[in-house]
């Protein structure tokens, strides 16, 4: 079954996809905003690996000491 109108559906489509790019952008916004309030971090650590402990871990099924 066509739709009665395929300029309707069309003008939906854009509609959705505009506002999709409008919520896109205010969460890159909010991003470049949180990272520049965030304050800078020591320099000598990397941040992808800072609080891993070395050595055993404990297992998940054990109670924390």
């Amino acid at each position: 079954m066509t739709p009665r109108n395929p300029g309707a559906l069309k003008r939906q489509k854009e509609l959705a996809r505009l506002e999709k790019q409008r919520e896109k952008q205010a969460e890159r916004e909010q991003r470049r905003k949180e990272k520049k309030e965030r304050a800078p971090g020591d320099p000598e650590v990397d941040p992808d690996i800072a609080g891993i402990v070395p050595g055993p871990q404990p297992r998940p099924d054990e109670e924390p000491a």
